[in-house]
């Protein structure tokens, strides 16, 4: 017989008229190998057919099942209970509107954030179907690629001090992606240009660099290398453009 774990989980829909923000426990027995996803699942086909929350693929890829899990963003699919103390507290990902219970929506976000960054490889080139691929490094290749394993679960922005309190900063995803398209050199955009995206507090100098970032992304990615990048990249930039002037 496994263990009883207590759930408190964070309820509220904000679409029910009087209904106001509360948390409610469950409990479940632990299985063997039980995770998060499973054991939501379970409360809900079991318990509470009212539970809300995300999920898709299972497998960590699409970042949908994302929430807070005692005080730390991470992925429902991911976090197994043996990992966690017999109460667990489950809260929706701040920054983001909540949708209900723990869903959040991060679509609405990341589509801004893309508007933003300008996340399509800028070039003057005409695309010939008829010729063969561009080649590449394959160290520029690896790169980019690392960079692209971004999920979008929105933990990074959620685990974020600066975004937590400015809803105009641009959070760790977005300037992954910036970093993303500086290295690739299909792009044709300049130092320059990205300055006038990330060159700002809105952007890179926004980032108080603590890195709470790196700590909570479920892939792994190289934030605070990218970051560093970033910062040194814009900042000589920004005195170019001083003494230029």
């Amino acid at each position: 017989m496994g263990r009883q774990l207590e759930f408190e989980i964070f309820r509220f829909n904000p679409q029910k008229q009087g209904d106001v923000p509360r948390m409610q426990t469950y409990v479940l027995e632990e299985t063997t190998n039980m995770t998060l996803f499973i054991a939501l699942n379970r409360l809900r086909e079991e318990q509470d057919p009212s539970l809300v929350f995300d999920f898709c693929c299972r497998a960590g890829i699409c970042g949908a099942c994302a929430m807070v899990i005692n005080g730390r963003p991470g992925l429902a699919c991911q976090t197994k209970t043996k990992d966690q103390p017999g109460k667990i507290t489950l809260h929706p990902l701040p920054v983001f509107k909540l949708v209900g219970d723990l869903a959040v929506d991060t679509g609405v976000w990341f589509r801004e954030m893309y508007d933003k960054t300008e996340s399509w490889v800028h070039t003057t080139r005409a695309f010939d179907p008829a010729a063969q691929e561009e080649r590449m490094d394959n160290a520029v290749a690896e790169q980019i690629y690392e960079l692209e394993r971004c999920i979008e679960c929105g933990c990074c922005v959620s685990a974020c001090g600066t975004a937590r309190l400015r809803d105009d900063f641009m959070g760790a995803a977005a300037l992954n992606r910036i970093a993303r398209f500086v290295v690739d050199p299909r792009d044709q955009r300049t130092d320059s240009d990205y300055f006038e995206i990330i060159g700002n507090d809105n952007g890179i100098f926004g980032c108080m660099g603590l890195l709470a970032c790196e700590d909570v992304c479920p892939k792994g990615l190289p934030l605070q290398n990218q970051l560093g990048f970033l910062r040194r990249k814009m900042g000589i930039t920004a005195i170019k453009e001083i003494f230029r002037k």
